[in-house]
């Protein structure tokens, strides 16, 4: 304890001084190789007893991830939190995406601006990936400990590795301490305390793929020199922290560039809470300029849709004591057409359509096409009430068949006498899904009753707004305008759709550099295509949904499938209604349409297709591997792993890996991305099936490009099986 109070008191010393080149270095160079593993356990001994943080706000780092200001911690977030922080200091401004994959792991997305490190555009735009991982929590005697990994998918500039510990001293105050390798250990650095593993640890070998980005350099990952940072955090008030550090980076790179003038290694930051997720950070740094920060921070896993106007269900009607034996109505064709015709209308009023009907004396299978409610569970739940009101006392099992696309999806079978029981039970929900059955639906929809389901005509026309990102001269670009689309529902599975759209104004249009690519221009002509496309023919198609067999869904797609493909486009899928997993398999051949998105087609045409596998892996991830050919000709494999919710919000990231080399595939290496999904209900207040779906690439090349089509048919198969409907199950007496 003697020992590590000294240490401690010296430390504060030469942490405070203003020159980092008289102390700062000389500091951790005398720590030498093993300072960071004595000094780590020497305040787990003298710690003692744990001091809870229950008062402790967690924080976010300039970096927008876990940490103190430019250092981390060792501290994670919320599970699923999802944090958006945009940073700016002098020159230099950061937008950092980052998801609580994990309890422990922490995945992040940055986009960087260094004004005056670009060379010739005298700017550069950044784009970079973080990991960060806790080992473990914080225990009586031990600190919680974490390594991470900073810009490991990107060009390298902030790339950097640490392991980092972090202790409660008291309830509102908190200690860090850690080892950096890479700009985390170009202040005062020492030799590797990890060379003992090996001599290459030694050095830090120099980026293969600067001029490219995007490839994983594992081979610099804890190399090289190390140094020591560490920083203590303060809450000083419920809504205010005060946090204080000791960097380990010199920031070389931005102090030759102009970009800062580097004066101490201290910085110091406020951390003050606005509201509930909104906070507002500003620093001090290195001694010579202030900087300012905005987290803005969601949680999809405790986010609840409120009611909203949604409109109030029936309530169950119970039948009296003895009622349900009577079977006269069977052989009175009016009562059966009165009863099919008030069901029909009763439902219509909730928003569901009635497929199909088979009535009997003690059962009913009714085919649902749910338009209106964003959860299967709800669609089943509200057929089920107004079922207890409308169908003959005798009735007592419905077997409710959710149809989409055309196609009879599952069976839910549930007992009359359930809902009768369970209405009012504080879970009764539970009960009723204990009880019920779901299974297989039959290939075959029961003989339409509803003379006006089909043909069907439905049209919408709006306004839309488009984003652009990362182009290198002008990151953020936009377009804007009107949108027509249109839906001719023909036959149960067979249905024409199309949008037209007409551009207002913007300048997705004005991205028209010249490509270096070696592939066939499969995607970087888009610049092209928003220019010369004003008004649009963005899709024109005919789909044909069907059920070849048990397990089995099927689709064929033919025409305009997207603003720069037409062609015919066929998927079969297989997926038992239990089943976690499903295999299914695209062919599409496709030709290039003309830039103004017109009818016509130009000369590059390809046949493409992959074989897919899903797999639910549960706690609502979700696990893809398509393998096949792309758009130029390329051979591959895409990866995706995606985290949903039970309220619909789904965040996701995929990979895409082909036969093209990096050099050919050009700046970024391959292909990569983010994806979010986003339900609309709880922004508007009332109802709904509509998801705004996002997808954040860092780059849009020739490799690993895909056709894309509407309609594929996992999503909406899965929404009705069986995990998709237990999942929403707490929403069946809504």
């Amino acid at each position: 304890r003697r020992w590590a109070i000294a240490a401690a008191v010296q430390a504060v010393k030469r942490f405070c001084c203003l020159s980092p080149n008289r102390y700062g270095q000389a500091v951790t160079k005398r720590v030498g190789r093993w300072g960071f593993w004595l000094g780590t356990c020497a305040m787990s001994i003298w710690m003692g007893e744990t001091a809870t943080a229950q008062n402790l706000r967690f924080s976010y780092s300039s970096y927008g991830t876990p940490g103190l200001i430019d250092m981390p911690t060792a501290t994670a977030p919320p599970d699923a939190e999802l944090t958006t922080t945009l940073f700016h200091f002098q020159d230099n401004s950061r937008a950092t995406l980052s998801f609580q994959v994990t309890p422990r792991l922490t995945a992040s997305f940055r986009y960087s601006l260094l004004d005056g490190l670009g060379g010739v555009r005298d700017a550069l735009y950044d784009r970079s990936f973080d990991i960060h991982y806790v080992l473990w929590n914080e225990g009586r005697l031990r600190p919680a400990v974490a390594f991470g990994l900073r810009d490991f998918v990107g060009t390298g500039v902030y790339s950097s590795e640490y392991i980092v510990a972090t202790k409660t001293l008291t309830p509102r105050l908190q200690a860090t301490l850690g080892i950096g390798w890479g700009r985390l250990g170009s202040n005062g650095g020492f030799t590797n305390p990890l060379g003992f593993l090996g001599d290459g640890f030694e050095t830090r070998p120099v980026s293969s793929s600067s001029s490219l980005g995007g490839q994983i350099e594992s081979t610099q990952w804890f190399r090289g020199d190390a140094a020591i940072f560490a920083g203590l955090a303060w809450q000083a008030t419920d809504d205010l922290q005060v946090k204080l550090e000791y960097s380990s980076d010199d920031y070389s790179q931005e102090e030759a560039g102009g970009l800062i003038d580097r004066r101490a290694q201290v910085n110091l930051a406020l951390d003050y809470r606005w509201r509930d997720g909104v906070s507002l950070q500003a620093f001090y740094l290195y001694g010579s300029t202030f900087g300012v920060a905005l987290n803005i921070i969601n949680n999809p896993k405790s986010s609840s849709s409120t009611s909203g106007n949604h409109p109030a269900p029936f309530p169950v009607r119970a039948r009296a004591p003895g009622a349900g034996r009577d079977l006269g109505w069977v052989t009175n064709p009016t009562v059966q057409r009165s009863t099919r015709d008030l069901l029909i209308a009763s439902l219509e009023n909730e928003g569901i359509a009635v497929e199909g009907l088979d009535l009997q004396g003690t059962q009913v299978r009714i085919n649902i096409r749910n338009a209106r409610y964003g959860y299967a569970a709800e669609a089943i739940g509200r057929t089920a009430r107004v079922l207890t009101r409308v169908m003959p006392y005798s009735v007592e099992t419905f077997v409710i068949v959710p149809t989409d696309l055309g196609m009879p999806i599952s069976a839910v079978t549930l007992k009359r006498s359930d809902l009768e029981r369970y209405e009012h039970d504080v879970d009764g929900a539970e009960k009723i899904l204990a009880r019920a059955q779901i299974g297989a639906a039959p290939l075959r929809i029961p003989a339409q009753v509803d003379p006006d389901l089909y043909p069907s005509f439905n049209w919408s026309l709006g306004p839309y707004f488009r984003v652009g990102l990362f182009d290198p001269d002008y990151p953020i670009r936009t377009d804007y305008g009107l949108l027509l689309t249109a839906e001719l529902a023909l036959a149960p599975g067979l249905y024409a759709t199309g949008s037209l759209r007409h551009r207002l104004g913007g300048n997705l249009g004005d991205d028209i550099r010249a490509s270096d690519s070696v592939l066939p221009r499969v995607r970087s002509d888009a610049g092209l295509y928003a220019q010369e496309g004003t008004t649009a023919l963005e899709s024109l198609t005919l789909a044909y949904y069907f059920r070849p067999g048990q397990d089995l869904y099927g689709r064929v797609t033919i025409g305009y499938l997207e603003p720069q493909y037409a062609g015919i486009s066929a998927e079969l899928l297989w997926k038992p209604v239990k089943s976690r997993l499903a295999v299914g398999a695209e062919l599409n051949y496709v030709k290039q349409r003309d830039f103004d998105q017109g009818f016509g087609l130009r000369d590059y045409e390809i046949a493409t297709g992959h074989v897919s596998a899903y797999w639910e892996l549960g706690n609502g991830f979700h696990a893809q591997l398509d393998v096949g050919r792309y758009l130029a000709g390329d051979w591959g494999a895409t990866v995706s792993v995606d985290r949903e919710f039970r309220n619909g919000w789904r965040v996701g990231a995929y990979a895409t890996f082909t036969d093209v080399s990096f050099e050919d595939f050009g700046e970024g290496s391959f292909d990569k991305g983010l994806r979010f999904v986003i339900p609309l209900e709880p922004l508007i207040g009332r109802p709904s099936r509509q998801r705004y779906a996002a997808l954040i690439q860092p780059l849009s090349r020739d490799g690993g490009a895909r056709v894309n089509v509407n309609g594929r048919l996992y999503e909406s198969v899965r929404a009705f099986h069986a995990s998709g409907i237990e999942s929403s199950w707490g929403r069946f007496w809504r």
